[in-house]
């Protein structure tokens, strides 16, 4: 039986997931990595739906995975799901910087909602993150605690083209990692300081770990300083900044000046 607390019932389900894709990296391997990524793709989604539809049956869900199903804008409930947050570093051998992430939006108002739980599951970290209860807040990065710069982790594949500048200005170093949820869980960790992109996501990429970063007292929001806002009719959520509050007001000026 999973926990019947939204927040408990998000890391479980993400543990469960993430547990299904290491078996399936071992069952596989990696010698036909388009293949491994579809296959993860869709049988973490399938056991995600699956237990949604069976232990939260009245509720709407939308994942990277389905079909987006218009109800959702009317649901007071809605999962938002991304059933394997970097496809490209799960097909590859050696990667942890891959993700699972399950969050839960609620309304509060006729045009309005919250995310009200969320986990990040990690399965090659061995880790689940989750919005409850809140985590402490974050440590200062390793780079920081001994007096260096702050480090901003950035996409490995399509950082944003304003990004470098930006790190001239605050004097910071940039990370390259894998998936979104990797990379705000190390925001989260005390691993990094910030993470900032710039385009071409969506809502299921960040609500998980948003949720998470949030309940540990970070600051969250798109890179102009507006509220990061879920459950729109499109699904596009293109940038965002998670970053320690103290360097968030500097972050965000350098980019109003770069972007």
């Amino acid at each position: 039986m999973p926990p019947v607390e939204d927040g408990a019932f998000a890391v479980w389900l993400a543990r469960q997931a993430g547990d299904l894709l290491l078996a399936l990296r071992d069952e596989l391997g990696f010698d036909d990595p388009a293949g491994l990524r579809a296959a993860g793709d869709k049988r973490s989604h399938d056991l995600l739906m699956t237990e949604l539809s069976r232990w939260r049956p009245a509720d709407a869900v939308l994942s990277e995975e389905g079909v987006d199903d218009p109800v959702r804008l009317t649901a007071n409930r809605l999962w938002i799901i991304d059933p394997l947050d970097g496809t490209r570093e799960f097909g590859e051998p050696g990667r942890a910087d891959w993700a699972v992430h399950v969050a839960l939006w609620r309304r509060t108002g006729e045009h309005e909602g919250v995310l009200a739980a969320g986990a990040v599951g990690l399965p090659a970290q061995q880790r689940v993150l989750g919005s409850e209860p809140a985590a402490p807040y974050p440590p200062l990065s390793p780079s920081v605690a001994a007096g260096g710069p702050i480090r901003i982790a950035t996409s490995r594949t399509r950082p944003p083209s304003f990004l470098a500048a930006v790190a001239e200005q605050v004097g910071a170093e940039l990370v390259p990692m894998g998936s979104a949820g990797a990379k705000i869980a190390a925001v989260v960790t005390g691993e990094v300081d910030a993470y900032l992109h710039g385009g071409g996501q969506y809502e299921w990429d960040s609500a998980a770990p948003v949720a998470v970063a949030a309940a540990a007292g970070l600051h969250t929001s798109r890179i102009d300083g507006s509220p990061l806002v879920y459950n729109q009719s499109d699904a596009s959520l293109p940038d965002l900044l998670v970053c320690r509050r103290d360097l968030a007001t500097d972050l965000l000026s350098a980019v109003s000046q770069h972007s």
